[in-house]
């Protein structure tokens, strides 16, 4: 039998999520403690008060963690907030956008879609002439990284537009919360959905959604779901601070610390300054290696980059990234549709040397496949 113990050091995952992380993060969750626990209640406490300080928010807003990945507490959102009567205008740029229009169809939840090409911004006059055009439309969603391709969409511009018109306007943050500002009140968001593994840089096992009070309590009795039941997840932890089903107790201790730690380096900011280096790290190395980004560089953001593949006859991206995952370099597989791509995440506990080494793999990984590099980047470092 094969030895199944880990080596020393785990892969450098440069992913959207989940992340690398800490060790004092996975060392967090070595801890057993019951769900009616006053330690564990106390820390999920915590938690959310944390969450609301992270997103800079007053009473007005709370936070409310949800057993299941990130798409769970979109659901959730959707399930909770939509009215029988509502309709949903989905802003759709990549497989991220789409994947809310399908949720609402599964739910039976009426949409209007604004679709855009990935490797555009999403247009605010076509936008505003859907919903002049559509009645009834309740709610507004978006994406606000979509890792599809990168993007970042403009959801500040879109809740200044949307400020006069009586809708809900919904975010998900999945891959930016935590690492890119965020004006909850000066954008008018009302709920916004992000994930314990991702720029807080915790372990999968919840999502948690930061919604404006006074939404929320309109939406009593509304649920098409009981276990995605928004509002009754909150007024269960408002009342005894108790989840309404099992908790990920494990999870919810590591993510704790991931918000110690995220303090600890700086808040947003702290963590933006981190991530933005690692892009250019990351941008400058490749592009010396002949890759080019699918985005122009202007709408590109710094949580994850794809790339094109190279045009060469040895090139394969199968044998690429079983390679580099040997080496212990996990990247991802690309999910633009009109193009042949791979995904670089700059996010997780990655520094510079992390990025340079990484570096060092793809050009050690193209040499091996036969692969000439361009003239003078055997001089370019590493």
């Amino acid at each position: 039998m094969a030895n199944m113990i880990p080596g020393w050091k785990d892969k450098a995952l440069f992913t959207p999520g989940p992340l690398t992380t800490s060790r004092t993060v996975k060392g967090a969750m070595l801890q057993d403690l019951g769900s009616r626990d006053e330690a564990f209640i106390s820390v999920v406490r915590d938690i959310r008060r944390r969450l609301l300080a992270i997103a800079e928010t007053g009473p007005e807003y709370v936070a409310i963690p949800m057993q299941g990945s990130g798409t769970f507490g979109i659901e959730a959102v959707l399930a909770t907030s939509v009215p029988r009567d509502g309709a949903v205008l989905t802003i759709i740029n990549g497989a991220y956008g789409r994947r809310i229009a399908h949720m609402c169809d599964v739910m039976g939840i009426r949409h209007v879609d604004a679709e855009f090409p990935e490797n555009t911004l999403p247009e605010l006059n076509v936008i505003a002439s859907i919903l002049n055009r559509h009645d009834g439309i309740t709610h507004v969603a978006i994406v606000h990284c979509e890792t599809t391709t990168g993007i970042v969409n403009p959801i500040d511009r879109i809740g200044e537009m949307l400020r006069d018109r009586d809708v809900t306007y919904f975010v998900d943050a999945m891959s930016s919360f935590g690492a890119i500002p965020i004006d909850f009140e000066g954008w008018g968001i009302d709920y916004l959905v992000s994930s314990a593994n991702k720029c807080i840089e915790g372990v999968p096992g919840f999502s948690f959604v930061i919604a404006r009070r006074k939404k929320l309590l309109t939406t009593e009795g509304l649920a098409r779901s009981l276990s995605l039941d928004l509002f009754s997840q909150w007024k269960g932890l408002e009342t005894n601070g108790q989840f309404r089903f099992t908790p990920p107790t494990h999870a919810l201790l590591a993510f704790h610390q991931a918000l110690i730690e995220l303090e600890a380096e700086g808040g947003v900011a702290g963590r933006s300054a981190r991530y933005r280096h690692n892009y250019e790290v990351l941008l400058s190395g490749m592009a010396a290696l002949g890759f080019e980004t699918y985005l122009p560089q202007e709408l590109q953001g710094y949580i994850i980059t794809s790339f094109r593949y190279l045009e060469h006859d040895n090139f394969d991206f199968d044998a690429f990234y079983q390679r580099l995952n040997k080496k212990g370099y996990v990247i991802y597989p690309g999910k633009v549709s009109d193009a042949a791509c791979f995904r670089v995440g700059n996010i997780g506990r990655l520094f510079e040397s992390d990025m340079r080494d990484l570096l060092a793999a793809v050009r050690s990984t193209l040499l091996e496949l036969n692969i000439e590099l361009r003239r003078g980047n055997e001089e370019v470092s590493m």
